[in-house]
């Protein structure tokens, strides 16, 4: 079990991206005091977990819905998980940080907790994962990675001021290769089931 929870975590740690949410944290919250930089933060955290949570509880009555199985959306989040590895890898921005940078606390707690944090292919690997692994340790996991989340947006300055961007931007990069490796693999499992 604890080799599972760990493999979620950091599946869901590369997917979350963090440090990409941090990055756009940084910037669209540049003018903003510090009270109103921990709201912002509390908000964007919350939305991602509320989001992730209603996922995580009714992810399979969804694919019911849409008339589609576990294999078919395996490969539709394959193709999305690649889509997002390749944008991280090559430093692609995931928001637009000069709307964001003119935005409310409420916008910026908004485009971070979704779609940066709890995006499509987040609320994809997570119907996959409690497929996988069940309800209890995805659940587990989403709450490790958004309480890791938390922090990171909490001590935004301090891990600005430790890493700096280049940093921040070199880590995830490396974050978005994995990414685009983890969908290559979600479609190739997801065609060999349908094929075989």
């Amino acid at each position: 079990m604890v080799k599972e929870l760990i493999q979620l975590v950091i599946l869901f740690f590369v997917i979350f991206d963090p440090p990409a949410s941090l990055i756009v944290f940084l910037v669209a919250s540049s003018n903003m005091d510090k009270h109103e930089r921990k709201v912002t933060a509390t908000l964007a955290v919350t939305v991602a977990a509320l989001l992730s949570y209603l996922v995580l509880l009714l992810g399979q009555s969804l694919l019911t819905i849409f008339s589609t199985n576990i294999e078919e959306f395996r490969i539709a989040g394959g193709i999305i998980l690649g889509i997002l590895g390749i944008k991280m890898a090559l430093g692609l921005p995931l928001a637009n940080l000069d709307e964001a940078k003119n935005s409310s606390g409420r916008a910026i707690a908004s485009i971070i907790g979704t779609p940066l944090l709890t995006g499509p292919a987040a609320i994809t690997s997570i119907i996959l994962a409690v497929n996988d692994y069940g309800r209890i340790k995805t659940g587990l996991s989403i709450c490790i990675v958004l309480a890791i989340s938390a922090v990171m947006l909490y001590k935004a300055d301090m891990i600005h001021k430790i890493l700096g961007k280049t940093s921040i931007q070199v880590s995830s990069t490396v974050l978005g290769l994995i990414t685009l490796a983890w969908g290559v693999k979600l479609v190739s499992h997801g065609l060999l089931a349908i094929f075989s």
